[in-house]
């Protein structure tokens, strides 16, 4: 395929003419005819996102949570491998954290452009300020009151509140374990269906990205430029300390976090490690996808890693469901970015909503290519901030996509082989028996690893 017809390609040069646009639009004073028609076209690309959020997060996790009525039979390895994916989740959601207030990249933007950003969205910094001076009278407990709606269609139809949503998911999907299979099929068939569909739907809505970020980052940079065009340089200095931020976040995780639960829990070495799952972290990286890369990732675990079958069967599709660690981190730095950015300064107790949320919603997040910023609109919404501010990020969001994904499959092959070690399922490979990708992009095998191993036995057995 032409590089000019690969859709992050695509985005970019839509990014580009926007920049290119809005530079333009801002010298000749086309303020007006870029609000009637532009900025329409980012308006219903972002309301195309908003749309699905909903049902996005309600189809993919009443069917996540409904999936483990395996752990009747697995609950051990099951609650290792939830436990594990939440405690990787929520490491990666502080370093994301951490790094964002300590580097702040959104202070790069000049107090100015700032003052002007902030009278852009005054309603949105005005119903903020309201939000915090009611949550100042509220008592203790009144978060977890809230997470409980009285009435669901309200609360689906306001994305503000999708922890509410979220909880129903929750409620829903542990109802269908508890019932007999007979009678859940059918609502389970229906979730599967819808899933599948919402995943359709962001492929679909994605292809509308290039002229969505256009019209968006137009609209953008003709309002922030108008006054003053020299303005627009530290706006794109703050960006490249952005992908700076998420970059070096997802480093951290990839290179220090993962390799010290490699070390402390099993006993392969670090390098071993990463040779063995070179090939799914290629995929990963040009695939976007955690879904997609699923086969690979599991024929790596168990030809290359040593994983049992019956070990990485369970794991993995569960880890490319519930494990979206790169994804996490960067919806926690871009929250705070984009707040930084527009003027807004985040309360630590907003920051922890965003830590809830985002590890609720990594549930949900379907691994597919830029379902993140789905959630990021959800999580955006849910701390008071402008979702119009993903304009800001947009442009950059498939390379760092690419990255994060990279990112989940590794943290997805680190959890399968902790969990294989402490259930005696993790055997030794020689390095001449890998899997790896061959110049056509297949696996090829280059000695017999198909042989399962003799301890396979010990899942059977009772700790």
């Amino acid at each position: 395929m032409p590089w000019y017809k690969k859709l992050h390609w695509q985005i970019i040069i839509g990014l580009i003419l926007g920049l290119v646009y809005g530079v333009i639009g801002a010298a000749m004073g086309w303020e007006q005819f870029t609000a009637h028609w532009i900025a329409p076209f980012g308006t219903i690309f972002l309301n195309m996102l908003q749309v699905i959020a909903v049902p996005l997060i309600l189809a993919s996790l009443v069917v996540g949570v409904a999936s483990l009525a395996d752990l009747n039979k697995l609950s051990r390895i099951g609650g290792k491998t939830i436990g594990l994916y939440l405690l990787t989740t929520v490491i990666a959601l502080v370093v994301g954290l951490t790094l964002v207030n300590t580097m702040q990249p959104g202070g790069a933007v000049p107090p100015e452009m700032q003052q002007q950003l902030e009278e852009t969205y005054r309603d949105d910094v005005d119903d903020r300020e309201a939000f915090a001076e009611d949550a100042a009278d509220r008592g203790p407990l009144q978060p977890f009151v809230d997470m409980v709606p009285s009435n669901f269609f309200s609360a689906a139809s306001d994305n503000s509140n999708m922890l509410q949503v979220v909880f129903v998911a929750l409620f829903i999907g542990i109802g269908l374990m508890l019932i007999p299979g007979k009678q859940s099929k059918p609502l389970l068939d229906f979730f599967e269906s819808l899933n599948a569909l919402i995943i359709k739907l962001v492929e679909l809505i994605m292809l509308t990205a290039p002229i969505g970020v256009f019209g968006l980052l137009a609209d953008a940079i003709v309002s922030i430029a108008a006054d003053s065009p020299t303005q627009l340089a530290p706006l794109l200095g703050a960006l490249g300390y952005y992908c700076l931020a998420v970059a070096l976040g997802l480093f951290i995780m990839m290179f220090f976090v993962y390799p010290m639960f490699m070390k402390l829990f099993t006993r392969k070495s670090i390098p071993e490690y990463y040779k063995a799952i070179a090939p799914a972290q290629l995929v990963a990286f040009s695939t976007s996808s955690s879904g997609a890369t699923l086969p690979v990732t599991m024929e790596v675990s168990e030809k290359n890693l040593g994983v049992s079958k019956e070990i990485s069967s369970f794991v993995l599709p569960l880890g490319a469901t519930i494990n979206m660690d790169g994804t996490a981190l960067y919806q926690a730095i871009a929250a705070v970015f984009i707040a930084q950015v527009i003027g807004l300064d985040l309360a630590l107790s907003q920051q922890l909503n965003i830590i809830l949320i985002a590890v609720l919603a990594s549930i949900g997040t379907a691994g597919v290519p830029s379902a993140g910023i789905v959630m990021l609109v959800v999580i955006l919404e849910s701390v008071g901030v402008p979702a119009a501010g993903i304009a800001l990020i947009l442009g950059v969001d498939r390379p760092l996509d690419m990255l994060r994904t990279v990112n989940n499959i590794t943290g997805d092959t680190m959890v399968a082989s902790v969990v294989a070690e402490s259930e005696g399922a993790l055997r030794d490979v020689d390095e001449s028996m890998y899997v790896s990708l061959g110049e056509n992009g297949e696996l090829g095998v280059s000695g017999d690893a198909s042989e399962e191993p003799t301890d396979d036995a010990a899942l059977s057995k009772d700790a």
